[in-house]
C-alpha cells in the first residue's frame, strides 16, 4: 500500500498508547500531548490505511479495537520493538560495548605496546570484538587501511595522502653483543665496518639501518637476516653476530647480552598509527588512538648501560 509510505513513527506510537491506557485522554497523559493531539495522530492513521481501528463508545469509558484495528496494532508494536532495537544497539554502539575493530599491528608493537591497549579496552568494552593482524613488511598495514581492510594500524614512519598518523614514539637504534663483548658507554658506529652482523631482510627497518651505517663509512657483513627479534638476539648470543636492533625489540633487563647506544646515532624510527583520512572513525577507533597515545607515553624503558 503506497500510502503506508506516508505513515509516522508517531502515528504507531499514538495507536500503541490508546490501547494499553485504555482512552485517549490517558494515552494523552502518558505521551505528554493533548487529547486532540492523540485523537488527531489515530485519524491520520486511519486515513492512511484506509479503514477504522477503534470502536468509540463515548464518554469515559475504554476504547476497544475493532478486528482491524488489532491486525494493525500487532504490526505497529512489532515496528516499535524494532525501533527500539535499533536505538539500543545504536546506544551501545556509541558506548563502545559493541562492534569490532580491525588493527594492524608488527612484531615488536605486538610484544610491548599493544598488550597493554588491549588489555585496557577489554577492560574498558568488555563485548567488543578485537581482531589483530600482524604484518613485518611496512608497508603492508597502511596499505590494507587505504583499502578499508583495517581500521587503524600501527606502522613505522608516518603517512599522508589519504590517511592521516599520529607519531607515537621515536625508537632509537642500539648495538646488541653476547655480555662482556662490548665496553661501557657509547658505541662508535664507524667501528662496526667490516664487522658480521645479524640483520633484518629488505622491507622492514633495514633500510634505515643501512642508510645510517653509510653515513659515517662503515660496511659490515651481514651474516643472517631473520625478521623474528627472539632470533636475531638467540644468534647474538650464539656468536654469529652484533646486532642493530630498534630499542622497542629489545629487552634490556636481559643480562645475557650487552645493549649499547651508538655514536652518532642512527635516525630512530618513529613508530605511528595511521588510519583513513575520509572515514568517520568509531567510537571505540578513537578511544583505541587516546589508549595509543598515554600507553606510548608512558613506556619507559630501563637504562641503558652505562
Amino acid at each position: 500500500m503506497a500510502a503506508l509510505r506516508d505513515l509516522e513513527l508517531r502515528h504507531l506510537i499514538a495507536l500503541d498508547a490508546v490501547v494499553t491506557e485504555g482512552t485517549f485522554g490517558r494515552a494523552a497523559t502518558r505521551l505528554g500531548y493533548t487529547q486532540s493531539a492523540v485523537s488527531q495522530q489515530i485519524a491520520a492513521l486511519e486515513r492512511l490505511i484506509g479503514g477504522s481501528l477503534f470502536d468509540r463508545p463515548g464518554g469515559p469509558r475504554p476504547v476497544a479495537l475493532t478486528p482491524f484495528g488489532k491486525l494493525v496494532l500487532e504490526h505497529a508494536r512489532a515496528v516499535i520493538a524494532r525501533v527500539d532495537s535499533a536505538g539500543e544497539a545504536v546506544e551501545r554502539y556509541l558506548a563502545g560495548e559493541v562492534g569490532r575493530i580491525d588493527v594492524g599491528t608488527f612484531q615488536s608493537v605486538s610484544n610491548v605496546l599493544l598488550p597493554e591497549i588491549v588489555r585496557r579496552l577489554r577492560v574498558e568494552y568488555p563485548l567488543l570484538d578485537i581482531r589483530l593482524f600482524e604484518d613485518e613488511h611496512k608497508e603492508e598495514g597502511a596499505t590494507k587501511v587505504a583499502h578499508g581492510e583495517l581500521d587503524v594500524t600501527f606502522t613505522v614512519g608516518p603517512r599522508s595522502g589519504d590517511l592521516e598518523s599520529i607519531v607515537l614514539l621515536d625508537d632509537p637504534f642500539v648495538l646488541v653483543a653476547p655480555a662482556g663483548e662490548l665496553a661501557n658507554g657509547p658505541f662508535p658506529t664507524a667501528e662496526l665496518d667490516g664487522r658480521p652482523l645479524v640483520g633484518y631482510p629488505v622491507g622492514m627497518c633495514q633500510e634505515e639501518i643501512d642508510e645510517g651505517l653509510r653515513d659515517v663509512g662503515a660496511t659490515p657483513t651481514f651474516v643472517f637476516r631473520t625478521a623474528d627479534n627472539g632470533a636475531q638476539i638467540a644468534m647474538v648470543r650464539a656468536g654469529m653476530g652484533w646486532a642493530l636492533m630498534p630499542l622497542l625489540c629489545v629487552d634490556v633487563t636481559d643480562r645475557t647480552i650487552d645493549v649499547r647506544e651508538l655514536r652518532p646515532a642512527i635516525p630512530p624510527r618513529q613508530v605511528c598509527l595511521v588510519w583513513r583520512r575520509d572515514r568517520t572513525m568509531s567510537p571505540v577507533a578513537r578511544r583505541l588512538v587516546e589508549l595509543a597515545r598515554d600507553v606510548a607515553g608512558h613506556l619507559r624503558q630501563l637504562p641503558l648501560s652505562a
